[in-house]
């Protein structure tokens, strides 16, 4: 008798009726709070003598959906006389990568048999998803945590509080496949089970909180003449440079949750009229005093004068302006206002050990800093600043969280030419990390979400509302 531990598909002799699943979810966790998820499922069988799970095959990812249609069907051979476990998780992606331990977000699972399929009406199977997956980690100071393994549970386990059944086994597939006399990486073991609310991005953002978006552009030589085409500032009439590109493809989407509309714009690394004076840190509409911008179509407007009236110079520094905007933020740490700061550059950082110190100092505060590379340079000392892998320190000191963003435009750019879709990508993949940062900031200083704002006695007009969660739900 054949079973799911020792059952080669490719190479099985034993007669079986070929089953096909199709999944679809609804109701999927809405992971990219600036689109929606991209999900995948991923089917694991379960061994009947080891009771290991095996990946047997996974979905397409489905872009920008809650209630994705998956096409890509799981075929299984069908044994009536024994019990096939089978587990369905469902993750969102960010990457096309096939290492699932990277770039995704875990959004549940269901388990279940094959006969229960069958079995059912219509052999059509509706189950809850559960969404408890934990990762187990060696933890370091410098950020560069070390992967010890994962297990799954759900909340009706965990429920039971502490007891023989929530006990369970630290596992890494990696070291799985590699060692035969591997069996895990050690136990965990809830000693107490506690139920706390937590807050969202979406919570904030209702009671009031404004997003405060700033922009600094790079007017360093090495952008090269603006009059010329082969300038990344060259102002074409048929189409938008870079970096008008970036700050029109971010800020379009930051200014919906900006009530006034007013944004600080500034230019760094040019010599101003009539003097010539360096500045790293000048307003692109020349008034000192209010270098608001109205809406993103202002904003650009005023990039365009400064181009016709500044000169390209340098140095690339970047600490002025961040500095600059850390001091605005600092001033308003209550939870009503986030600042958001959009840098579009063309090379490397000419002030990297300030730039790190201004970093750190504003990870305290109310803050994110996103910088988009334009251009063909090469930006590898920008990684430095992006603390994903490695929390960015300076004199000893490392930054309460990572507040910054680093992203190259080319990466972005659709073959084809086609402006508005490099612009989607680019906006998606940069404005990702806002919602964490903002809620970690809230978290750090014990702000609550303030109650929802009361709707305006204006004329009537068309208006959308939150609805309340839903159980999010598979069905095979």
């Amino acid at each position: 008798m054949a079973t799911i531990g020792d059952f080669d598909p490719l190479n099985s002799t034993v007669p079986a009726t070929k089953i096909e699943i199709t999944v679809s979810c609804r109701n999927l966790l809405d992971m990219d709070t600036f689109s929606k998820s991209d999900p995948v499922v991923v089917l694991y069988i379960q061994g009947l003598g080891t009771k290991e799970w095996r990946e047997f095959g996974r979905t397409e990812v489905i872009d920008n959906t809650l209630n994705p249609d998956f096409v890509r069907k799981f075929v299984l051979d069908f044994f009536f006389e024994e019990k096939q476990n089978l587990r369905f998780d469902v993750y969102n992606v960010d990457t096309r990568s096939s290492n699932l331990s990277k770039h995704k977000d875990f959004l549940g699972q269901m388990f279940c048999t094959l006969g229960e399929i069958i079995g059912s009406t219509g052999s059509r199977l509706e189950r809850t998803l559960s969404t408890v997956k934990v990762d187990v980690y060696d933890w370091d100071r410098d950020g560069s945590h070390d992967f010890i393994g994962e297990f799954t549970t759900s909340y009706r386990e965990l429920s039971r509080g502490q007891s023989q059944f929530n006990v369970y086994e630290v596992l890494n597939h990696k070291k799985k496949g590699k060692k035969k006399k591997y069996v895990n990486s050690g136990t965990v073991t809830l000693l107490s089970f506690k139920v706390d609310s937590e807050c969202t991005f979406v919570d904030f953002i209702r009671g009031g909180t404004q997003l405060n978006f700033t922009v600094a552009i790079d007017f360093t030589a090495s952008n090269g003449n603006p009059s010329q085409p082969t300038s990344l500032h060259y102002m074409s009439p048929y189409q938008m440079n870079a970096y008008a590109m970036a700050l029109k493809a971010v800020g379009e989407i930051i200014q919906d949750y900006d009530s006034d509309k007013l944004f600080p714009a500034y230019g760094f690394g040019a010599k101003l009229p009539p003097d010539g004076k360096i500045s790293h840190a000048f307003p692109l509409n020349s008034n000192a005093e209010n270098p608001n911008c109205v809406a993103i179509e202002g904003v650009l407007e005023a990039y365009f004068q400064s181009l016709r009236t500044v000169q390209l110079y340098g140095p690339t520094n970047f600490a002025p302006v961040i500095s600059q905007v850390a001091r605005c933020a600092a001033e308003v740490t209550d939870g009503s206002q986030f600042f958001v700061l959009l840098m579009i550059t063309d090379g490397v950082i000419s002030d990297m050990d300030q730039t790190k110190e201004a970093v750190v100092n504003a990870a305290g505060l109310p803050m994110s800093i996103i910088i988009v590379g334009v251009g063909p340079a090469e930006f590898d000392a920008m990684e430095e600043l992006d603390g994903d892998e490695v929390r960015v320190s300076s004199r000893g000191r490392s930054a309460e969280r990572d507040i910054v963003q680093f992203v190259p435009f080319r990466d972005y750019m659709d073959r084809s030419g086609n402006s508005v879709l490099s612009m989607a990508r680019l906006a998606k993949d940069v404005l990702a990390e806002i919602p964490e940062q903002l809620l970690s900031f809230m978290k750090s200083r014990g702000l609550e979400p303030r109650p929802p704002l009361p709707a305006t006695s204006d004329p009537p007009s068309m208006s959308t509302s939150t609805p309340a969660p839903k159980q999010s739900k598979a069905h095979a």
